[in-house]
């Protein structure tokens, strides 16, 4: 199970958006739901977090920790 993830990190979930435009997500809402945008068309999904942490394939980039 992978649960380093933080807010405005970039991910890549299993399934691959609809829009087929990029299979890279933003997180933009942590808590016990977990808010993703796709990067592609702007599509915002909102999953509980164990949903969530079930669907992510990997984290592909990190936010810069301030």
């Amino acid at each position: 199970m992978i649960n380093d993830f933080n807010l405005n990190d970039t991910v890549e979930m299993k399934k691959e958006h609809p829009c087929k435009k990029s299979k890279y997500w933003k997180v933009i809402r942590m808590g016990a739901d977990i808010k993703i945008k796709c990067l592609g068309c702007g599509a915002v999904v909102m999953f509980p977090r164990h949903e969530f942490e079930r669907k992510l394939k990997k984290i592909i980039e990190k936010a810069p920790q301030e």
